[in-house]
C-alpha cells in the first residue's frame, strides 16, 4: 500500500473544485495558491477516503452541501489572511 496513492482527504477535492469554480488560480500565482490550499485545509476537519466514487454514492446531499459551505468559508478566510500578509510585506 502507498498511503499517498490509496488514501486522501475528501475535502481536498471539494476545495480544488471550488477554487476552480471561483477562478482563483487565474488571479493568483502558484505560490499563493499553495498557501491558500494549506490555509484552507488547516481550517477543515479531515475526511479520509479511498475512492471518490464511494463518497459521491454514500454521502447524503445535505452533508455534501455543509462540506461545501465549510470550504467556501475557509476560502474566504484564507483570501483575507493572504491579503493581510501581502499588505504587510
Amino acid at each position: 500500500m502507498k498511503l499517498h496513492d490509496d488514501v486522501h482527504n475528501y475535502y481536498e477535492k471539494i476545495m480544488l473544485d471550488l477554487l476552480i469554480k471561483r477562478g482563483l488560480s487565474a488571479q493568483y500565482s502558484d505560490e499563493i495558491m499553495a498557501d491558500f490550499c494549506c490555509t484552507i485545509l488547516n481550517q477543515l476537519p479531515a475526511r479520509y477516503i479511498r475512492y471518490d466514487v464511494d463518497m459521491a454514492f454514500y454521502l447524503p446531499q445535505h452533508e455534501r452541501i455543509q462540506m461545501e459551505q465549510r470550504v467556501n468559508i475557509a476560502i474566504d478566510v484564507s483570501i483575507s489572511q493572504v491579503a493581510k500578509k501581502r499588505k504587510s510585506v
